[in-house]
């Protein structure tokens, strides 16, 4: 059963995350900075959603509100067929709308003055994509619980919030808050981001009104609907009293209390390693819905069944899979590293994937020590493929390999090691969640961050694991004295120092792409590279 889910991960990672070779016209225009999106800002959403589950039809309207950067008139929104675009007013006046696929460009009537705030208000309506594969291939999840009651939520992530409501869908534009309305039939609950502030009853139906005090990215607004119970509690945390809220269906409601005392846990640890968790003022929730999970902000949606592991399973193979809920911890460590600091270009998403999936070794460091960490890392290399480059191409909506969840984390792993000092590498990890708080970041951005505070130019080491597909290959050759070694299918300057282990013990060796030799204190045949560097060895004799 493991290595069948195993194997399925890998194929689904690979589906979701594989390198496209073409790029057209609507790649550009979804994944650029168009001149239609870049003369304006996003300042707030007013989304509304009415859902009939009967009929897997929305309907609705946003309005969104924006400052003027230079002047413009025509706007790019972002809606994808099936889903319509019924109106766009301002002030209200119809305005034109010119379709082009995905996108939609309005002409706005009125002049848009520098350093101006404006509104359009946009309606919209229709059958949205249903997911196949939610949350790899998202959209709609139309489902039922075990009652027969509808059991419905929303998963977006690469695809773009656009499936399913109009907005500026790109990630380098963050709102900076917003309100969202669910309007759900009367005997279900909508659960969305954010804080409830108010539940209105109508004749049919009932209105669930949330709001988000944070900036907050597109594909982290979500829509969660079914017959919930609620369960509450709160937690001591580093900037106060952190409200915590649970939803999820009511016959699970005991497992969820049993199961859900790894929130304090998992909140303890990545408080300790990231700082404080970035929305307090928003709450964190966990809501069940009918498919894995996604780390939408302040409402992590949660599948995994109730039990440790990756649906039952240890995705490592090093048995410290199953110590925790991998979903309630990975999904909740986007909070940091995804939500709080967000790439603005998908090509980056390591910066979500590697740092998030590297946070499940780090709960365990926490809990469990820094054995069990180690052994988490060393065994997960083995779903590593080494099949393309971990950045995707920029500018076309494209992620790189699937390589980024754990040679990403292999790669974290080892910029541990190199730096021998856990309190500095702790203190960075702080330091990345201050210095790019709430913000939309570039992968430039965080290698210098790094590569400044930890007073090591990492260039090549980046250079290495995230714009190549390769491994550094340690080539040691033993010679009549001593041995040889050297880097080979290495970048440029690529110098990275590795420990390796000579009759169990510890050695540094400082290789390049020449060969260097060297009498080492030990039994030359006992050598081997320390497993938790990310790095193949070939032993050969001269």
């Amino acid at each position: 059963m493991k290595c069948k889910l195993l194997f399925l991960f890998g194929f689904l990672c690979s589906l979701c995350y594989g390198q496209r070779q073409q790029f057209n016209a609507q790649d550009s225009l979804r994944g650029s900075i168009t001149p239609e999106r870049i003369w304006w800002d996003l300042k707030y959403y007013d989304l509304k959603v009415q859902v009939n589950p009967e009929r897997k039809f929305i309907s609705g309207s946003n309005t969104i509100r924006y400052k003027v950067l230079e002047e413009g008139q025509v706007m790019q929104i972002d809606l994808q067929p099936p889903m319509v675009i019924d109106t766009v007013l301002q002030d209200g006046i119809r305005l034109e709308i010119k379709d082009a696929g995905n996108a939609h460009f309005v002409t706005l009537g009125q002049s848009q003055s520098k350093d101006s705030i404006n509104e359009i208000t946009i309606y919209f309506s229709g059958h949205p994509k249903e997911a196949v594969r939610a949350p790899w291939d998202g959209g709609f999840s139309w489902s039922k619980d075990s009652n027969g009651q509808p059991f419905i939520a929303t998963s977006c992530q690469g695809l773009g919030a656009s499936v399913w409501w109009p907005n500026k869908d790109h990630m380098y534009d963050e709102v900076d808050s917003m309100a969202l309305a669910i309007t759900v039939p009367k005997n279900l609950q909508g659960i969305g981001n954010g804080r409830l502030r108010n539940v209105s009853d109508n004749a049919t139906s009932k209105t669930f009104e949330w709001f988000v005090g944070n900036p907050i990215n597109n594909y982290g607004v979500n829509v969660n609907i079914g017959d919930y119970a609620h369960i509450h509690e709160t937690y001591p945390g580093e900037k106060g009293t952190l409200d915590l809220d649970y939803y999820v269906l009511k016959e699970n409601q005991d497992k969820a209390k049993e199961q859900f005392k790894q929130t304090p846990m998992m909140l303890e640890a990545f408080e300790h390693w990231f700082g404080p968790y970035p929305f307090y003022s928003d709450s964190f929730k966990l809501v069940e819905v009918p498919y894995l999970g996604m780390e939408h902000q302040s409402s992590i949606t949660y599948g995994n069944g109730y039990g440790n592991g990756y649906l039952g399973t240890d995705l490592s193979g090093s048995g410290w899979g199953m110590r925790f809920d991998y979903i309630l911890v990975h999904e909740s460590g986007h909070e940091w590293f995804a939500n709080n600091i967000t790439y603005k270009d998908i090509a980056d998403m390591w910066i979500h994937e590697s740092f998030t999936t590297y946070s499940e070794s780090l709960f365990l460091d926490y809990h469990f020590g820094k054995g069990a960490a180690s052994a988490y890392m060393i065994g997960a290399k083995n779903n590593i493929r080494n099949d393309a480059p971990i950045i995707g191409p920029y500018g076309v909506n494209q992620e790189g390999s699937g390589d980024m969840y754990y040679k990403g984390a292999n790669m974290l792993h080892t910029l541990r090691q190199l730096l021998e000092d856990d309190e500095k590498w702790r203190t960075i990890l702080r330091g990345l969640n201050k210095e790019f708080y709430h913000k939309t970041v570039t992968t430039q951005e965080i290698e210098n961050y790094i590569s400044v505070h930890s007073g090591i130019d990492l260039s090549a080491f980046f250079n290495q694991y995230l714009r190549t597909a390769n491994i550094p290959t340690l080539e040691i050759r033993k010679e009549k004295k001593g041995c040889s070694y050297r880097y080979s299918g290495i970048v440029p300057e690529f110098d990275m120092p590795v420990r390796v282990l000579l009759d169990g013990k510890p050695h540094w060796l400082y290789p390049t792409s020449e060969w260097k030799t060297e009498v080492l204190p030990g039994d030359l045949s006992t050598l081997e590279a320390d497993p938790n560097f990310l790095i193949h060895m070939k032993k050969s004799r001269n």
